[in-house]
């Protein structure tokens, strides 16, 4: 089975490209390079701390969506979003995972320490065909990684949400259909709130926990006109993930296995029973 995070590295990665090359984002090959090049640096030296063998492909992820979603007015900010995310992955940890999504913890460690960040929303322009493409990669992405239920349980509870509002104000529906032609809403929706190692492992404890970031960040938002609600109210809500767990407990996610030759000196017991099936041959 393929790895879902080589995937989310194409999708990603495509939507920089096109991002930098098409949309005219504000982020330069330059910048984009330094987020990605520390976020892999910060993921060697932690990696090297727990003893672990370095991977290249988690803090990929996480460097390409801050370079898609936070935007900041110095390249040392941008720096250290990056270090802060991965950072995060290895100091702050539970029941052998990290707690918070890194790139949602680097995007809200910048907002809360300095008025010098920002998420940049309408930089995507409202385009439904942009719309329909994302949700469609992203999509791809979360049914290879078994955590589609997330994403849909926070769509429907948001756009209910979304529409509830519009009809209680008298607005047109055009009101509501022209906010969810986001792309930081449909990267959040499909590559952020959907991570298998920062969500419940229950499916009911899923569903709970996509509606309750749902809830709280569209209160943020459109209750106390917190433009970045929903990265806040996914940002407070991974702490009580374990309490889920405990409540509704659920099988443990693994990514997918890397397959490896087998090797007679790394596995003496498999080499033991290969002479010993031999010699019983003879």
């Amino acid at each position: 089975m393929v790895d879902p995070r080589i995937l989310q590295i194409a999708i990603l990665g495509c939507l920089a490209t096109y991002g930098m090359t098409v949309l005219d984002f504000e982020l330069s090959p330059g910048r984009f390079a330094l987020i990605v090049g520390l976020a892999l640096g910060t993921e060697w030296l932690g990696r090297r701390w727990r003893g672990e063998r370095f991977d290249p492909r988690s803090p990929l992820t996480t460097s390409i969506s801050l370079s898609l979603l936070l935007r900041t007015s110095g390249l040392e900010l941008a720096a250290a979003s990056a270090v802060l995310a991965i950072g995060s992955k290895h100091l702050l940890r539970a029941r052998g995972s990290h707690v918070f999504n890194p790139a949602n913890f680097g995007i809200v460690a910048l907002l809360l320490l300095t008025d010098r960040a920002w998420v940049s929303a309408g930089q995507w322009g409202h385009t439904a065909l942009l719309a329909l493409a994302l949700a469609g990669m992203g999509q791809l992405v979360i049914h290879r990684s078994a955590r589609s239920d997330v994403t849909w349980a926070f769509l429907v509870a948001w756009c209910s949400l979304s529409f509830g509002r519009a009809a209680w104000l008298g607005d047109p529906w055009a009101i509501p259909l022209h906010q969810l032609e986001n792309g930081a809403l449909l990267v959040f929706a499909f590559l952020m709130i959907s991570d298998p190692r920062t969500t419940p492992r229950s499916r009911a404890g899923r569903l709970i926990y996509a509606a309750g970031v749902a809830v709280a960040g569209f209160g943020l938002q459109f209750g106390a006109y917190e433009p970045n609600g929903l990265f806040f109210a996914l940002f407070a809500a991974a702490p009580l993930v374990p309490l889920l767990d405990r409540w509704l407990p659920g099988p443990v996610y693994r990514w997918a296995p890397v397959l490896e030759e087998p090797s007679h000196e790394s596995h003496p017991a498999s080499a033991a029973a290969l002479l010993s099936s031999a010699h019983g041959a003879r």
